[in-house]
């Protein structure tokens, strides 16, 4: 049965990427705890961590840092960044395939230290306003 990335990674739901090649696609967090929130899932389904092979790990892992200097690019006001994964729903991972969450991180955002990724600001954001913020991203990654 596919999880919700396997139809975003088959095009069968949209989403906005922000970065996609043979083995990996990131795209915005609908939820955006704060602005940039990005989610970098591997291609091939693997449940969680566990679940990596060589592979798969060496494209994801290497991955995570350009994407995370090419969210930071987009706004001066990015001071830190959360990246996580919840592996096992012990951990808290709800869809059960991998995914990282990239969340950047504003002096004032008032977020505490416990951040979770439940915290859901799509209210606040139109389809230009994703628009904008992924094309933002891919242009840092050019």
């Amino acid at each position: 049965m596919a999880d919700i990335f396997d139809k975003i990674i088959a095009g069968e739901i949209p989403s906005y990427k922000v970065y996609e090649d043979e083995y990996v696609l990131a795209f915005l967090d609908i939820s955006q705890v704060t602005p940039g929130h990005t989610l970098l899932v591997p291609k091939n389904h693997v449940d969680n961590i566990f679940d990596y092979d060589e592979a798969t790990a060496e494209h994801v892992l290497l991955t995570l840092p350009k994407l995370a200097r090419a969210i930071r690019a987009t706004n001066p006001k990015i001071t830190g960044m959360n990246i996580c994964s919840n592996n096992g729903v012990s951990a808290g991972q709800t869809v059960i395939h991998s995914h990282w969450h990239l969340i950047p991180r504003y002096d004032d955002d008032n977020l505490n230290d416990t951040l979770a990724p439940t915290i859901d600001h799509s209210s606040e954001y139109t389809e230009a306003r994703y628009q904008e913020i992924a094309d933002d991203i891919k242009k840092a990654l050019s």
